[in-house]
């Protein structure tokens, strides 16, 4: 594909890591690799293990996410397992993801640059590289119209279970509005970071620090942890409007669409 000067940008400041740049496919690269697309996002990631095989392959390789379509992204080896363990012949157990939610994807056939879907490396940090960006403003596509990236239906990363997000303050604030929801209090898990609530009569509560970075980390997990748990109904308390934030309330916002 073609290399512009921004990608060379890019990849020297955030490569390798979890940032995917969005470029013309050239005419080498087979159909199937990019859903009948002519664009192609080209990442190098940060894992040892997949930077070992990729230099021992001498080549670039083709790779979906481990999960089924929609589904809650894995985060380590025993989530793939679970989903996909029947159709795969060999899972790498890599341990733990380190980021936790999806890459950044920036979209350099287009000018300025448009990030198609946030992550953890924000749009602040991508303007002081390349000076010049389009926010992607909760970008929603049509699967009938071709995706520039995934991530962009309106649901997606969606767990068994339905998925809101509320604020409270106290715990009576909380059984309120779980109250207007009918669902078997047991049957309800909440994921809280700063409000914690009782948990009485609930079927559970667990607690992720109030850091986006540590939230990243593991909000799939424990997505995962409450469906396994038989959670019908999965409240999440709202997050903090701020650009550290913004990337996992695009994940939980389209998580808990109808």
């Amino acid at each position: 594909t073609f290399w512009p000067d921004t990608a060379e940008q890019l990849a020297k400041s955030f490569w390798p890591g979890p940032l995917t740049i969005v470029l013309p496919k050239s005419k080498e690269i087979p159909d199937i690799v990019t859903a009948g697309g002519d664009t192609v996002g080209v990442r190098w990631p940060s894992h040892p293990f997949i930077q070992a095989v990729i230099r021992e392959c001498g080549f670039p390789l083709a790779a979906p996410s481990a999960n089924l379509s929609n589904s809650i992204s894995p985060t380590n080896a025993e989530h793939v397992r679970k989903q996909l363990g029947s159709k795969l012949k060999l899972i790498v157990d890599g341990g733990q993801s380190q980021v936790g939610i999806e890459s950044t994807v920036i979209d350099l056939c287009v000018r300025p640059p448009r990030v198609l879907r946030p992550g953890m490396i924000h749009e602040e940090s991508l303007l002081a590289v390349i000076g010049e960006i389009q926010s992607p403003e909760s970008r929603v596509q049509s699967p009938a119209g071709g995706l520039r990236s995934p991530g962009l239906l309106r649901k997606h990363y969606s767990p068994k279970a339905k998925l809101t997000l509320l604020s409270w303050r106290e715990t009576a604030e909380l059984n309120f509005q779980l109250s207007t929801f009918n669902f078997e209090p047991s049957k309800v898990h909440i994921i809280a970071h700063t409000h914690i609530p009782s948990g009485e009569g609930l079927g559970g509560v667990s607690v992720i620090p109030h850091d986006a970075e540590a939230f990243a980390r593991a909000i799939y997990a424990e997505l995962h942890r409450c469906d396994e748990a038989g959670a019908e109904l999965i409240v999440v308390e709202a997050l903090p409007d701020s650009i550290e934030w913004r990337a996992i309330a695009d994940r939980l916002n389209r998580a808990a669409a109808d």
